[in-house]
């Protein structure tokens, strides 16, 4: 039998844990025949079949079950090594990826990506839109511009300050409802998938019998449903006073208050563009602190 190659490994294990061919195809970014071509010639080479095809996806057999569990450790291997070697790199060049929110996507982050872009052309930049928090310790993305209160303890970075959040509605909303108490507003709120945070948690203590005209899993989502008129929204003072359609209907709220962290993996930390970029980005969202703050429009 000819020797295992590890790309034959990481195809298999991509099924393993996507469960379908197309879910692999997307994590390894190839084409779903490339998939299938793949594990078949590797079950053709080992004379083992991998994998049981059931209607509803890949399930591994004993055999696919043991050599998963081998390739999961040596992708723990390989994944530390390209971390350390990555770590090494001196150079003001390259890709770096970033994940960030949808919220600073659509508003003030694209300004300082440009900035930073100009100031360093050689990196060039790849941006995953996310709300979740990306496994950095498996090179999902070199750096992670996060709201939370406590990040991840297995990644390092920085503090930039406190995100501020206020209630916003849009003009043709308020002329036809002027109550008083917010509890009798309708309400555009996060959906369970944004069940912990800041937002959801003031909601269920504050408005837990006033009307929900409409959940989403984004903020930008929530932004634009309140753009339309639906109702009120909780939004960070970035987002929501970053754009004229809406006008602010209670300033900054403590209780919602959070904070924005630039986050990178430990290995990584001093690699010259992840550097140079958690550098320059501390310093963008720094001169951007009274928006951050939801001291804009009060200054204004």
């Amino acid at each position: 039998m000819a020797a295992l190659e590890w790309d034959d490994l990481r195809y298999v294990l991509a099924v393993a844990e996507a469960g379908s061919l197309a879910g692999a195809a997307r994590e390894l970014r190839v084409n779903h025949s490339t998939v299938l071509r793949r594990i078949a010639a590797f079950e053709q080479q080992l004379a083992l079949r991998l994998f049981e095809r059931l209607p509803t996806g890949y399930v591994l057999t004993a055999g696919g079950e043991e050599l998963v569990a081998a390739a999961r450790s040596i992708s723990g291997t390989v994944t530390e090594l390209e971390r350390r070697i990555a770590g090494q790199d001196l150079r003001l060049s390259g890709t770096l990826r970033i994940t960030a929110t949808d919220t600073l996507m659509g508003s003030i982050l694209p300004e300082i990506l440009a900035e930073f872009g100009a100031a360093h052309p050689g990196i060039a930049l790849e941006v995953a839109v996310s709300n979740l928090m990306f496994n950095l310790t498996k090179r999902d993305a070199d750096v992670a511009l996060r709201t939370a209160d406590n990040p991840p303890a297995t990644l390092v970075g920085r503090r930039v300050g406190k995100i501020a959040f206020a209630i916003y509605a849009a003009p043709a909303y308020l002329a036809r409802h002027d109550h008083a108490d917010l509890a009798e507003h309708r309400w555009i709120g996060p959906d369970d998938t944004l069940a912990g945070t800041s937002v959801a948690r003031w909601m269920q203590a504050k408005l837990g019998k006033s009307e929900i005209v409409l959940r989403a899993d984004s903020l930008l989502a929530m932004q634009q449903a309140a753009v339309a008129g639906l109702g009120l929204v909780a939004l960070p003072c970035y987002l929501g006073d970053s754009i004229p359609a809406l006008a602010c209907v209670r300033r900054p709220m403590p209780e919602m208050e959070t904070a924005l962290w630039i986050l990178t993996h430990e290995d990584l930390r001093a690699t010259a563009r992840v550097r140079a970029f958690t550098d320059f980005a501390y310093g963008a969202f720094r001169r951007r602190r009274a928006l951050l703050e939801g001291e804009a429009m009060s200054s204004a």
